[in-house]
């Protein structure tokens, strides 16, 4: 169930066209397409909150709930507000609609990174004054909670590009999501469900290989630095299998 938009306090919207770099083979908006759409609502929303405060901001966790899925060419419009806080750390919550339905919800919990240090920063009172409203009080957890693979399961690698990388100069979190799009190749199925842990930070001069899993209505993905967890990423079908997902988008575009 989506939740609603907060009776009170800021919530910053923008538009954008979906464009053949964004979709499948299929014409239907790919998961790093909709991480990326979810970073730029929130980096455009704080830019023009006008806020400069001394630290980045860092995904730790991300739910992303989906009805359908945008098509090759479609608007689509991204409301996007602070829906809890912690120590150091705030949620998002982020509905992508189009022509005025709402489609996909992602509720992210992103963590204030120091400049400065690169350690985890309180949040400043700028902060709490503009998005305190909107998160009425509510607080977060900050703790991961997708398990870790089975110790048994092979990996394979998955190299890095010079372009996976970003201004804080880590691999974006959305590129996490173009090995689940891999994963998901030769499946019938697109996610009704999604939920990724950013366990440890991909750094230049890694070698990650990566790791699948598959149950009941489920897929599992793992990025891994030799034994060390980098993320962590459930995919789930909707109730009663098949396509239902993909085929209802494409039947309304």
């Amino acid at each position: 169930m989506f939740s609603p938009d907060p009776a009170d306090g800021r919530v910053f919207t923008i538009s954008r066209t979906v464009r053949s770099t964004d979709v499948t083979p299929d014409g239907l908006l790919r998961l790093d397409a909709i991480a990326r759409y979810l970073q730029d609502a929130a980096e455009d929303d704080l830019a023009d909150a006008g806020l400069d405060e001394p630290y980045d901001w860092v995904l730790r966790r991300v739910r992303v709930a989906i009805r359908g899925y945008p098509g090759h060419a479609e608007q689509v419009r991204l409301r996007t507000y602070c829906s809890a806080t912690g120590p150091r750390w705030a949620q998002r919550t982020t509905t992508m609609a189009r022509r005025g339905t709402d489609l996909i919800q992602a509720t992210a919990t992103w963590a204030a990174i120091g400049r400065a240090d690169g350690r985890p920063a309180p949040l400043g009172g700028a902060f709490q004054q503009v998005y305190g409203p909107s998160a009425g009080g509510r607080q977060v957890s900050a703790r991961l909670q997708l398990p870790a693979p089975p110790a048994t399961q092979p990996g394979r690698p998955w190299p890095l590009r010079a372009t996976d990388l970003d201004t804080i100069g880590h691999v974006n979190n959305s590129v996490h999501w173009a090995a689940a799009e891999d994963a998901l190749t030769g499946l019938d199925w697109r996610p009704a469900g999604a939920e990724a842990d950013y366990n440890r930070p991909i750094l230049p001069g890694c070698h990650p290989t990566v790791v699948t899993s598959q149950a009941d209505g489920e897929l599992s993905v793992w990025l891994l630095d030799a034994a060390a967890r980098l993320a962590s990423l459930r995919l789930t079908r909707a109730a009663g299998g098949g396509a239902g997902v993909a085929a209802g988008a494409a039947q309304a575009q």
